[in-house]
């Protein structure tokens, strides 16, 4: 920064780290309707909360990057889809998303997420409680993941024990410390099994068919976007799985609209996604001194775009804190990004959290939170439920 600009920002200057990791909303609220772009020491950096100022940021990589040595993932996995921009960006990207469209993705893994929630579910059935995060919600996503990958042979409690040191190496990163030593060790062997999935060529397996695409990405390019499809496919639907089902079961009245009508179960999920997003903050650096909702971003600084702040933007979401089943436009959200960027996994985790939540609504009678031990969202990145405690009739 050219200069200090706390002075300018004193309700950004008031938030901290804890605040926005405990319960943002109210500080996320004043901050939107006094300095919607604001800035805020406790972050380094510019915390956008509006919804026009954010789909400003996500849509113009052109001002606003990803590209940028400070990008803590690039520091653990190397360069991929994840942090670059342009014609690289779209040559990590496109060999991995074009398996995601939406009639692909439900022809590819609408059998198997149906049969892998079902069979969690049947096997939590006989207790009559659960912990939801770990019974169901984080071993769905990584056997989705697996799957997609066509990492065969590879166990899930491998593949979650992988994913457990990069995001311990990135969150050291972004804390300003360094990975520990066994996030290089853990990353060495996610290659030898993306080097033997990719020669396997599985049907189907997205990592033999970005070995064999004309992009040409290398076998160290192919590991880095595994690892960031990881992140991606684990993490975040995992914690979108456990969010809805906290906000469905938390509000009885919503909850009764969606068992008398099933078809409103994927407008529950979109509005528990508006409420609540999975992944709060997105980073992106100036690349040239922009002007931004009155605020005056110099290049090179950092632009952290609260997804939580937009998606409750009173001016396109009236009453925005109320979860609303029969909210009309809740899918306008911005949980999965915008602009280049934007999330091509949407439409499996969504099929993933619809396949859950049916498949725990359906088979466990008098589904409710336990009330002995209470749940809500926490993170200042990743947003969701610690754990999420449940009961049922048996």
């Amino acid at each position: 920064m050219a200069s200090d600009p706390t002075s300018r920002f004193p309700a950004g200057a008031a938030v901290t780290a804890a605040d926005l990791a405990d319960d943002p909303h109210p500080h996320l609220a004043r901050l939107r309707e006094r300095e919607p772009v604001s800035w805020l020491p406790a972050l380094g950096g510019w915390l956008v909360t509006s919804r026009d100022a954010a789909l400003r940021v996500l849509r113009d990589a052109a001002a606003f990057t990803v590209d940028d040595p400070r990008f803590s993932t690039a520091q653990v996995v190397g360069p991929s889809m994840l942090s670059l921009d342009g014609p690289a960006h779209a040559r990590h990207r496109d060999p991995f998303a074009r398996p995601f469209r939406p009639a692909a993705t439900r022809e590819r893994f609408t059998a198997f997420v149906e049969a892998e929630a079902a069979r969690l579910v049947a096997g939590l059935a006989p207790a009559g409680r659960a912990e939801l995060r770990g019974a169901l919600a984080g071993p769905l996503a990584v056997a989705v993941v697996t799957e997609a990958l066509g990492l065969d042979g590879v166990d899930a409690a491998t593949v979650r024990s992988w994913y457990a040191t990069f995001v311990e190496a990135v969150s050291a990163i972004t804390a300003g410390g360094a990975a520990p030593p066994e996030a290089a060790q853990a990353y060495r062997l996610l290659g030898e099994a993306v080097g033997e999935a990719a020669a396997a060529s599985r049907p189907g397996s997205l990592l033999a068919g970005a070995a064999r695409d004309t992009a040409g990405l290398s076998p160290a390019e192919v590991t880095a976007n595994a690892a960031i499809l990881m992140f991606g496919g684990i993490d975040t639907t995992e914690g979108m799985i456990a969010n809805a089902a906290l906000h469905l079961l938390g509000h009885p009245g919503q909850l009764r609209l969606v068992l008398d009508d099933p078809g409103l179960l994927p407008a529950a999920i979109e509005e528990s996604l508006r409420l609540e997003p999975t992944a709060a903050v997105v980073d992106r650096y100036a690349v040239r001194d922009v002007r931004l909702a009155g605020a005056d971003v110099r290049a090179g600084d950092l632009v952290r775009v609260s997804i939580a702040g937009a998606n409750r933007d009173p001016a396109v979401f009236p009453d925005p804190d109320r979860y609303d089943v029969l909210r009309d436009n809740a899918a306008e959200h911005l949980s999965f990004a915008h602009g280049p960027h934007f999330c091509f996994g949407s439409h499996l985790a969504r099929l993933e959290a619809r396949t859950a939540l049916a498949a725990l609504l359906d088979r466990l009678p008098g589904l409710r939170l336990d009330p002995s031990r209470p749940a809500r969202p926490h993170g200042l990145v990743f947003r969701r439920p610690p754990r999420l405690d449940v009961v049922w009739d048996t």
